[in-house]
């Protein structure tokens, strides 16, 4: 490893099957009044909802409700729940949820605290925060985001039709409360969709420089040949407790900048799946397993010897006597039969998109980053969807 890095993670995560036991203990930091922010009904169906408020109610704490928070949440949601949190004083914005709730929440705790054009400040011009936002704390219900142990808050203008991220170390969660058996009633499209997110958020890394020998690269490897293994495992029994809790703290780490030293990382598939979840509002890691393969195949001749290194280490290709190329390609073809065989959306007609009339649109408000092995130009984006479609 041979670039200097900086690590930290400030978020205190409880794992495992008593992971609530922990929560009144970690509300005791906060003052009283909790906004308590989450989507639907499915916390109250699975009985979350009432695990949640009893621990608040042991912790003695006033809980104002924030709700129907969407799965890409709008900018609008965001200001909603800003003005509500001011209104009821909140010391702490308690996430229960997935990663939409997550980053709806982090948005909210600064909404609550700062008036004015926010989006232009941090999600366009990407400026450091000037505020203190509220803390935020999490409870997980479906892995994927890695939400709760980062500071990225993810959120759709809908008037601009622009799905970015704001990032601060002030946004991370104080406390993450993860049970596996939360997941248990997450359905099976939704369930795979996290899970595409978790490899796509570990590829996101895998695939960018340095390549020179290191271990985050070492462990890259290690957690995609888990999510592989595990995946397979929860859809032939969704609650298989051990595949569950791998693919949670597979989740978690993924994030958490813990593959991150020494690597620039590339990001350019979640800048692409982005525009098409402002344009179609579609489930994020179904759009991400819809454009990865073409985008892969792409950027692979910029990037050979990783994805020759993919193919052998992680999908188990036989290079023997064979071009790198080929067997590099064999590695994305082998990723392509994962999201066919897990169930995940092949392409963007299988997402539910039926002409291709946004795309040079979409391809046009794509933020083009420059961590990977090759910076994209527009045309190549717009190619990449038409290959997806």
């Amino acid at each position: 490893m041979n670039r200097d890095f900086e690590f930290f993670n400030p978020t205190q995560v409880f794992f495992g099957k008593t992971a609530m036991d922990s929560l009144p203990a970690a509300l005791e930091m906060f003052g009283e009044n909790v906004l308590l922010a989450y989507g639907g009904g499915s916390i109250k169906a699975n009985g979350v909802y009432d695990q949640v408020m009893a621990a608040l109610q042991q912790a003695g704490k006033r809980v104002t409700e924030f709700t129907g928070i969407m799965p890409n949440p709008t900018y609008a949601k965001v200001l909603e729940g800003g003005a509500l949190a001011r209104q009821c004083k909140a010391d702490l914005i308690l996430a229960v949820g997935g990663g939409s709730v997550m980053d709806c929440a982090k948005a909210v705790a600064i909404a609550a605290v700062e008036d004015g054009d926010l989006w232009t400040k941090y999600w366009v011009e990407k400026r450091a925060l000037d505020c203190m936002p509220i803390p935020v704390g999490a409870i997980v219900t479906m892995v994927g985001t890695g939400s709760e142990m980062d500071g990225d808050a993810v959120v759709t203008n809908e008037e601009t039709l622009k799905k970015t991220s704001c990032w601060d170390y002030a946004l991370y969660p104080k406390f993450a409360i993860l049970n596996p058996e939360f997941t248990y009633s997450v359905p099976e499209y939704q369930m795979v969709s996290g899970i595409f997110d978790i490899l796509s958020h570990i590829m996101e890394i895998y695939f960018s420089p340095e390549d020179e020998d290191n271990i985050s690269d070492d462990f890259a490897e290690a957690l995609m040949k888990s999510v592989i293994r595990n995946t397979a495992v929860a859809l032939e029994n969704p609650r298989d407790y051990t595949a569950r809790s791998n693919l949670m703290w597979a989740s978690t780490l993924a994030l958490s900048g813990i593959l991150s030293p020494s690597k620039r990382e590339d990001w350019e598939a979640h800048q692409i799946e982005h525009q098409l979840g402002a344009y179609y509002d579609c489930a994020h890691g179904m759009g991400l397993a819809a454009v990865s393969p073409a985008y892969y195949r792409l950027i692979c001749p910029y990037g050979l010897p990783k994805f020759k290194r993919f193919a052998v280490n992680v999908w188990g290709v036989d290079s023997a006597g064979r071009l790198d190329q080929a067997v590099a390609l064999e590695g994305i073809d082998a990723l392509a039969a994962f999201i066919r065989d897990s169930r995940m959306t092949p392409n963007l007609r299988a997402l539910g998109i039926t002409d291709d009339s946004k795309f040079q649109e979409i391809a046009n408000s794509c933020n083009l980053r420059k961590g990977g092995y090759h910076t994209l130009t527009r045309q190549e984006i717009l190619q990449i969807l038409k290959d997806s479609f």
